[in-house]
């Protein structure tokens, strides 16, 4: 549970209807399995102790005293075991019967909470057995003394992880038009658990997913969904132990149907859902009038995980996904550039292409953008600027992509210009250092703003999101634009845009672009090593992957920087070890404070996903922050 992480599951043992003992002793089974798993909370199935096809047989009163007894047992045996457990079964209060699910833990009834939406249509008819939950809270008391809470409305709340807060739902709850989940994701809780008897019908699997799905994306909450199996009656209907466990829209975990007697286990990050929850200025305070908070103690411990962690954090996994993400993203860029263009009515867009993946793809939508405008191709001017640090592969590369595309090539050669600021600066030219970097990064960017001007056009930027969290521009160079499309992409996301334009392209647009993803990424600026480049950003500031990780994680999502680490272990498992993604990691924060004051006076760019720097919308930095705080947890590992 520590770095917020509750290992969750839900599960469905096998069951005999009506046989009590046997479903207690059925689940005493599975939580034991799920302890061993390192399980913290248990979601079982809707009447689960009983059975929920037993009928007619809820009015036997040796069925109901079959359930206490079962809770019972399913109480003392959780005495030992540090894990919520969330079980089904009837209860008989103040003459009423109500299908209700117990939350117990070490040997505890916590409470019980009774279904509030009763289905009465098909082959569901709860409403000739049970009751609704009434509106009041009551108490129940059938093992000695101590009297449970009774209702509804009931919040159980870890006391040492405050943000590990769980409620429960019960099957058609989530149905209904107003579910009793969203007044408890209002009133605080972080996981819903819902215990469930949904039958097994053609397509009701995406229905039930999507459902789940979606309810813990409107309430940024964690959804354990625990579905009756293997057992039920099949006199009209047949269950699936379809099982899911979800967090804020993302499904981690699914069970395999028709398959009882297993678990389905997963991690939630409930800390992670408070601070989404923070940073939604929509999501409502919280308001748990008319809740009743039940403590729980549960020792903290490390969670060893399972849950998918991306390593490319940016990059869908799935193929399709990806290619329907690139195209979704170019038609993004194009769309605001040819507003961009349209609305300053610039007659060029100029962009200085070096033959690197960043150009590339600025080329690449300035292009989109014009058949956009129904304009020629050749209103887009690609200029090339040789100098010091420029290989003939690369120059080759931007050259042949410009003609292959069909727009303006310009060649500028500014070795001559740059020379003769050395010489007004007093600069050795042998003396390669930041001065002799950022006085070409200048003088390029000093050309394309003049080209821009005479040809009556806007200089389109070429910088990344990744490049900007690291401060890798130089100020009033690459940094500036008219106009940066490639602002809120990271560095892994642009590789991925270029191969798809690649392969959508085909032909020899597809080759040279395939050679241009070859390339080692670099600025260019320092002489190269018998033709080759010799300055390689990576060797520098460090792997690209491992800082779009970082900014995912600990700008976007705000973890604290070992849990950054934590996360980044398992994600890069074999590939990087621990030593080496801290030294990273201390030089991303360290750039990233250091290098805000860039980032405080970016050109506008289009929002292309969740992350964007941008000083007018999702990032508000001062520029004189310290990094202190960060650095100092990371010295402390």
């Amino acid at each position: 549970m520590r770095d917020g992480f509750v290992k969750v599951a839900a599960g469905t043992p096998e069951i005999r209807v009506a046989d009590c003992a046997f479903n207690a002793a059925s689940t005493i089974n599975m939580m034991k399995e799920a302890q061993k798993l390192g399980v913290r909370l248990l979601v079982l199935p809707e009447l689960g102790l009983t059975g929920y096809t037993c009928g007619d047989l809820f009015f036997q009163p040796a069925l109901l005293d079959g359930a206490r007894e079962a809770l019972d047992s399913v109480r003392k045996a959780s005495a030992k075991l540090d894990m919520l457990v969330v079980a089904g079964l009837p209860i008989e209060l103040r003459g009423k019967l109500f299908n209700c699910a117990a939350v117990v833990y070490h040997g505890e009834i916590l409470g019980l909470v009774p279904k509030t939406h009763l289905p009465n249509y098909g082959e569901f008819y709860e409403r000739r057995w049970f009751s609704p939950a009434p509106d009041q809270y009551d108490y129940y008391n059938a093992y000695g003394d101590d009297a449970v809470p009774f209702s509804s409305r009931l919040l159980f709340s870890c006391a040492e992880l405050p943000e590990f807060i769980l409620a429960v739902e019960v099957c058609e709850d989530l149905w209904s038009v107003s579910p009793p989940s969203v007044a408890h994701a209002v009133a605080g809780a972080t996981i819903i658990a819902n215990l469930s008897a949904s039958d097994e019908t053609i397509g009701k699997d995406a229905y039930r997913r999507s459902l789940a799905v979606g309810q813990s994306a409107r309430l940024v909450c964690g959804y354990v969904y625990a579905d009756a199996g293997e057992g039920e009656s099949t006199t009209d209907m047949v269950f699936a132990a379809h099982n899911l466990i979800v967090e804020n829209g993302t499904l981690l975990a699914e069970s395999e149907r028709f398959v009882s007697n297993a678990l389905t286990v997963s991690e939630i990050d409930v800390k992670r859902l408070t601070g989404e929850r923070h940073r939604m200025t929509t999501y409502p305070e919280v308001n748990d009038k008319g809740y009743l908070h039940i403590e729980f103690s549960m020792p903290l411990r490390e969670t060893t995980l399972t849950r998918p962690i991306s390593a490319k954090p940016f990059i869908p996994a799935d193929p399709e996904a990806r290619r329907s993400c690139c195209w979704d993203i170019l038609s993004i860029q194009s769309m605001g550039l040819k507003k961009r263009l349209a609305h300053s009515h610039a007659k060029t867009a100029v962009v200085g292409i070096s033959g690197g993946l960043d150009s590339a793809l600025a080329l690449l939508v300035a292009v989109r953008a014009a058949d956009l405008l129904g304009r020629p191709r050749t209103d887009v001017v690609a200029v090339t600027m040789p100098c010091f640090g420029t290989t003939a592969r690369t120059k080759g590369n931007a050259e042949r992509l410009s003609e292959l595309l069909g727009v303006t090539l310009m060649h500028v050669d500014i070795t001559a210009a740059v020379r003769q600021h050395f010489k007004d600066i007093g600069h050795p030219e042998n003396q390669t250092d930041v001065t002799f970097e950022n006085s070409q990064a200048r003088e390029r960017t000093q050309v394309l703003m003049d080209l821009a001007n005479r040809t009556g056009g806007i200089v389109v930027g070429t910088g990344d999101l990744s490049e900007l969290a690291l401060g890798w521009a130089t100020y009033n160079g690459d940094h500036m634009s008219m106009y940066g499309v490639n602002a809120s992409i990271p560095k892994t996301l642009v590789r991925h845009l270029v191969a798809f334009e690649a392969q959508r392209l085909g032909g020899a647009l597809e080759k040279v672009l395939a050679d241009i993803l070859d390339t080692p990424v670099s600025p260019e600026l320092l002489p190269p090593s018998e033709g080759e480049i010799q300055q390689k950003t990576e060797d520098l500031v460090g792997p690209y992957e491992l800082h779009d990780f970082f900014l995912y994680y600990g700008i976007r999502w705000g973890f604290p920087p070992e849990k950054v680490l934590r996360l980044a272990e398992y994600a890069f498992a074999g590939e990087y070890e621990k030593a080496t993604i801290l030294s990273w990691l201390k030089i991303f924060y360290r750039r990233f404070f250091q290098q805000q004051f860039k980032r405080s006076c970016l050109p506008d760019g289009p929002k292309v996903g969740s992350v964007s720097l941008s000083p007018r919308g999702d990032w508000r930095m001062p520029s004189d922050a310290v990094a202190d705080l960060w650095l100092r947890r990371l010295e402390n590992l």
